[in-house]
């Protein structure tokens, strides 16, 4: 898949500008899940679909790397990284709290509006005996987390949390969409998160949100268990 809006980048800009540039859509990519967990990132066809030299390219990739979404291997380039379950739980530990934080102070700050944009997000999946459409589950999921993220208004939060989401994303399970649980265990909890935050309860909002992500830990746990 190209990016066909991003080709008219400007050459005779900044290299800092094109390194940014080329940094967004890499990891748009990842999140997007065009570039898959553990696959190699073709770098001379990127560069040449972004309209960019290697140069800023590589700077991009090397952040990337820095912010541990891309991994480096000796004389075979740059990789989407995947990661450990045990990695996974520690990432699933950080997101617990930080999210827990972000529903609370959704709760406080959104609108009527806002609720019911948040309450649409799950409505396709909401009569289903079985969920099935995975991908466009898993879409919603990230929009879901993402609205009530921006709704708690501190940027320092959501661009934290933007890495973590992508991170799980990363997940070794690639055909899961990134998802360690199934849908139909998920949609009672996202469905509890929402009732609370448009409830306007912070502490009910704060515990469901926990308690979303101390299931997915606890499942985690187990596998480790079973592997031993």
């Amino acid at each position: 898949m190209t990016h066909q809006g991003h080709k008219s980048i400007n050459l005779g800009d900044e290299y800092e500008n094109l390194d940014q540039k080329a940094y967004q859509i890499i990891k748009d990519m990842i999140e997007d899940r065009i570039l898959l967990p553990g696959h190699k990132i073709p770098q001379e066809k990127l560069a040449k679909e972004l309209g960019i030299s290697r140069t800023p390219l590589i700077s991009a990739l090397k952040f990337l790397e820095h912010e541990k979404l891309v991994e480096v291997k000796p004389r075979r380039g740059f990789f989407v990284r995947l990661f450990t379950k045990k990695e996974m739980i520690s990432i699933f530990e950080i997101r617990e709290v930080l999210e827990g934080l972000t529903a609370r102070r959704s709760a406080q700050a959104i609108t009527d509006e806002e609720c019911r944009t948040l309450q649409q997000i799950f409505a396709p999946f909401r009569e289903m005996a079985d969920i099935t459409d995975i991908v466009a589950y898993s879409r919603a999921d990230r929009t879901f987390h993402t609205m009530i993220t921006k709704m708690a208004s501190r940027e320092f939060l959501s661009n934290m949390l933007q890495t973590f989401n992508i991170i799980s994303l990363a997940y070794q399970n690639v055909t899961t969409e990134g998802l360690i649980r199934h849908p139909n265990d998920t949609i009672q909890d996202h469905e509890q998160i929402t009732q609370a935050i448009c409830d306007r309860d912070p502490e009910g909002a704060e515990h469901q949100m926990k308690l979303h992500f101390k299931k997915t830990i606890d499942i985690l746990e187990q596998e480790i268990d079973d592997i031993k």
